[in-house]
């Protein structure tokens, strides 16, 4: 039995939900999971459903599904729910997320395929061999920055990848990259924005005596770390952490968000609500 998983958003009225129940009944599909929002301030209706149908082929689905959106005015995907999100993971220096990532891959807690690792530095490369992914090593400089995102950009094309995962990639991406990947990279970062920019936030948020440190994993766009926010998490501190208390606490907080963000990601349960996202958990 095939299973599909359909997103759909459009402006609201009446009747979306039962032509979409209905368009499927017609053709033998027998609806698993389902969800709907309708944004009151924008006016839009969001849904997700996953369905297994076996009576019409994908491509008569999709000519179909095509009619039933012209009407409605919908913008809509349609996904095999079976096959894994081709991913690629960049990362710099702080391992963390990329180690966690790897792990609940292989222990077949992620719905990807983890295609390619991508790092400006060669830290990595022996535990990308551990999970027999291949390890591209392209270095970043001023004077390279546009060769070197090429480069990226071409690996990523090459993998197929429906999903770029930035686990701590500390270098800023251009306007152009940016535009490339939009909505299909995610991000990762410290909580503390605006308020600690910079170098060593940690060690900001200490001096002020912070008592939540936190983590948002948002999709990339050119407005840095503005993106459409996927999921933030908080950890309590006190005065009796130290520099490297917090550091630790806060790097085990951006992998769960960034692992969650992922998974949503990956099982099709994100929407872009215009600077906003719709979260089907």
């Amino acid at each position: 039995m095939s299973v599909y998983i359909l997103t759909l958003s459009c402006p609201d009225r009446v009747g979306i939900v039962h032509a979409v129940s209905g368009f499927l009944l017609e053709r033998g599909g027998n609806i698993e999971e389902a969800a709907q929002y309708n944004d009151h301030g924008t006016g839009l209706f969001f849904m997700r459903v996953r369905f297994a149908c076996e009576r019409v082929p994908e491509a008569q689905l999709r000519t179909d599904l095509g009619g039933l959106a012209e009407g409605f005015g919908m913008a809509w995907k349609l996904h095999a729910a079976e096959q894994p999100m081709k991913t690629v993971i960049l990362v710099s220096r702080e391992g963390h997320c990329l180690n966690d990532l790897l792990f609940r891959w292989k222990s077949g807690l992620l719905p990807v395929d983890i295609r390619a690792i991508i790092s400006n530095h060669r830290d990595f490369y022996q535990l990308a061999a551990g999970y027999n992914v291949p390890f591209h090593h392209i270095p970043v400089t001023a004077a390279t920055k546009a060769q070197a995102e090429a480069r990226q950009l071409e690996v990523i094309e090459a993998e197929g990848a429906q999903l770029v995962v930035l686990a701590r990639y500390m270098q800023i991406l251009s306007n152009e990259l940016c535009g490339q990947l939009q909505g299909r990279a995610i991000n990762i970062h410290h909580s503390f924005l605006p308020s600690f920019k910079g170098a060593k936030p940690y060690y900001q948020a200490h001096d002020r005596g912070v008592k939540l440190i936190g983590a948002t994993a948002h999709y990339v766009t050119a407005d840095l770390d503005e993106g459409p926010i996927i999921e933030q998490d908080v950890a309590r501190a006190d005065h009796t952490d130290t520099v490297e208390d917090l550091t630790a606490r806060g790097r085990d907080t951006e992998s769960l968000v960034l692992a969650r963000a992922v998974k949503w990601h990956s099982e099709h349960r994100v929407l872009l609500n215009g600077h906003r996202t719709v979260v089907f958990r």
